[in-house]
């Protein structure tokens, strides 16, 4: 029988369970038991259907599909086929388990890349990728300040009372960028601003940064600059930074020759942070069958 999950299902989800999860789905991909082709897409006129797919060599296919049209908040899907039989198993529509999976995949890099002591975190982005970055960050690393800006002081105000409230994290409002960023040792960009939302030189030494939102030539929420001064530069995908269309932010630059992969840090085969004084930088770009590796592991561990 098909099990079929909706939003309200996926907002039970444990961030400690997706943690653990995305863990283990980045450490499958590094090893290749988890294929993580770069995401498609079909150009249907107004507006082009996405499709991100993954297999788990020996127990299921699947994928993810979601649209660019112009709806909001339209509706994702993420189907899981079984390997053996290619009967479809297990169904999600909505949109909560796309921003849950980017946020633990965030949680798995704050805690391999960060410094361990860190306590101050600086957002900028009020949406449902902030949220779940904030959701799954707090059980990686105990945060005493989280310091919140967008350019609508309405949206600002009352996430940071959410985030207070239902999170359990002493957030407040900035009242500006650069007062959310400054002095903070984790930095989380996530907007959907096509230009820079930082300056690099806002960003204190041994800091870790999060970019989950755009990052491509000519829109993009940060620029080559922040790189370049991050000592270490990590994404959870390098197939997926070299297949933007329009080309990833970093393309032809020296800059993205420095990315490492996450899951070849996790599993001890290039070196993250070495040092409590570097800078560190984490590209989010999205690593296929993560989502599907999410429902599988959610429907089979109850």
């Amino acid at each position: 029988m098909v099990k079929v999950l909706t939003d309200a299902d996926i907002r039970r989800l444990a961030p400690e369970a997706a943690v653990e999860w995305m863990r283990e789905a980045i450490l499958a991909a590094h090893t290749g038991r988890l294929q993580t082709p770069p995401r498609v897409s079909a150009d249907l006129g107004d507006g082009k259907l996405v499709f991100t797919t993954g297999a788990l060599t020996g127990e299921w296919y699947g994928y993810r599909s979601y649209d660019s049209f112009d709806t909001d908040p339209g509706s994702q899907l993420v189907v899981v086929h079984d390997w053996h039989t290619g009967a479809v198993r297990d169904v999600a529509i909505g949109n909560e388990l796309g921003p849950r999976r980017v946020g633990a995949i965030g949680a798995v890099a704050v805690d391999a890349l960060a410094n361990p002591d860190v306590t101050t975190l600086g957002l900028i982005g009020t949406g449902a990728q902030a949220w779940t970055q904030l959701w799954a960050i707090a059980t990686v690393r105990q945060l005493s300040e989280v310091r919140v800006f967008s350019r609508d002081p309405v949206r600002r105000n009352a996430f940071s009372a959410r985030v207070s409230a239902e999170l359990g994290l002493p957030a407040s409002p900035a009242e500006s960028a650069r007062d959310a960023v400054e002095g903070r040792e984790i930095v989380v960009l996530a907007t959907n601003s096509p230009t820079p939302v930082i300056e690099a030189d806002w960003v204190a030494p041994g800091a870790y940064v999060t970019t989950l939102g755009p990052k491509q030539i000519g829109r993009a929420e940060f620029g080559p600059g922040l790189v370049a001064r991050a000592d270490v530069a990590v994404t959870d995908s390098v197939a997926q930074t070299s297949a933007y269309d329009p080309p990833f932010i970093l393309t032809g630059t020296p800059q993205h020759d420095r990315l490492t992969s996450l899951g070849a840090v996790l599993a001890g085969d290039a070196p993250g942070r070495t040092t409590p004084d570097q800078t560190v930088i984490f590209c989010s770009v999205g690593l296929a069958g993560t989502e599907a590796f999410l429902l599988a592991r959610l429907i089979e561990r109850g």
